[in-house]
């Protein structure tokens, strides 16, 4: 990174509110603009004047006891340049915090699932599982598994990447194989819970090392949470943490697939099975998964097109319906205007 001329930094600091900090030599945070908080940090807007880009800068206070920041850049940097990993621009240290700036990018899937009266379409369920398959499998090709799938870690771009879909938030991701020896992971039990309770997978619940099988698992959820609006271990009024992670691996291990997918195509709970009957060790042939994507699409006769995302039509009928309403505001005082005249 470029050392910036030290009398134009002096000068570019002391132009700043007092609500903008510098971050490193190039970026600028603004604390009024908080895109998100979560376990390990919270995320806010940043921008850099030098590039003439905005971005989202994570902070990580040094003081926390499981820092995760430096391991999730470590992350980044070998996902950079596949399709929907977002670009790390900076990763260090400054004064009490750890950290990171990334593309600034659009809404979460659990954002547009809230925008639209929670519940997707079946084509928009399925454009978005395909796009999340093929992120999935990039991040397994790279010899890492993500440990929390859910919908607030999928993330839209923005302008004219507005439809592709984004993996983010890999503070809890971890290598699964050595990449000088290929040697996978070895099988443990006896583990404490990783990842969101809502999405995680049975032998997660179970206290089994987790592996590729397990983000698969997660997928499988989503796909029939988007579709009904909640899973059926949601909304379990209990106070003590332990005994709803409890409570919750009993309702997914007693109710059967053909509940849980009811009035959903058949190959939603072939989606789900395939992945509980994955061993530890095992590759998820993720082609085989797309193609039954595929044949739901086929069977309903759908076509993917992303400007038919529910969240793009609903923008869509927004805007027409200002429009009509302006037009007609408009029609209403021109005949006010015409009235009056005659009068």
């Amino acid at each position: 990174m470029e050392n910036k001329n030290p009398e134009s930094e002096v000068s570019t600091q002391a132009k700043l509110k007092d609500y903008e900090i510098p971050i490193g030599e190039n970026y600028i945070l603004d604390a009024r603009k908080k895109l998100g908080e979560g376990g390990f940090g919270n995320i806010y807007y940043g921008y850099s004047e030098k590039f003439n880009e905005e971005v989202a800068i994570k902070l990580e206070p040094k003081y926390k006891r499981n820092l995760r920041l430096f391991h999730e850049c470590k992350i980044y940097m070998a996902l950079q340049r596949g399709l929907g990993i977002p670009t790390m621009y900076y990763c260090g240290s400054q004064g009490d915090y750890n950290v990171l700036v990334i593309d600034l990018l659009g809404q979460s899937l659990e954002d547009y699932f809230n925008k639209c009266n929670r519940k997707f379409t079946l084509l928009t369920t399925l454009m978005v599982m395909e796009q999340m398959l093929s992120l999935i499998e990039h991040l397994h090709n790279r010899y890492f598994i993500h440990r929390d799938i859910k919908p607030g870690n999928f993330l839209m771009g923005r302008g004219d990447k507005k439809n592709q879909l984004y993996l983010i938030d890999f503070g809890l991701a971890k290598r699964y194989r050595d990449g000088r020896t290929g040697l996978h992971i070895p099988y443990k039990d006896g583990k404490g819970l990783t990842g969101t309770a809502r999405y995680v997978s049975i032998n997660t619940h179970l206290g089994i090392e987790q592996s590729r099988r397990d983000d698969i698992e997660g997928l499988g959820y989503i796909l029939v949470y988007f579709m009904k609006g909640k899973l059926p271990w949601q909304g379990l009024k209990i106070r003590n943490r332990k005994e709803r992670y409890e409570k919750i691996k009993e309702k997914k291990m007693e109710i059967s697939l053909d509940d849980l997918c009811q009035g959903l195509p058949d190959e939603f709970k072939t989606f789900i099975q395939y992945a509980r009957d994955l061993k530890f060790e095992d590759s998820p042939d993720y082609s085989y998964l797309k193609k039954l994507i595929k044949q739901i699409c086929e069977k309903n006769k759908l076509t993917f097109d992303y400007n038919k995302f529910d969240w793009n039509l609903q923008k869509n009928e927004d805007n027409s319906s200002k429009e009509q309403k302006e037009d007609n505001n408009k029609n209403e005082n021109k005949s006010n205007s015409t009235d009056g005249k005659k009068e």
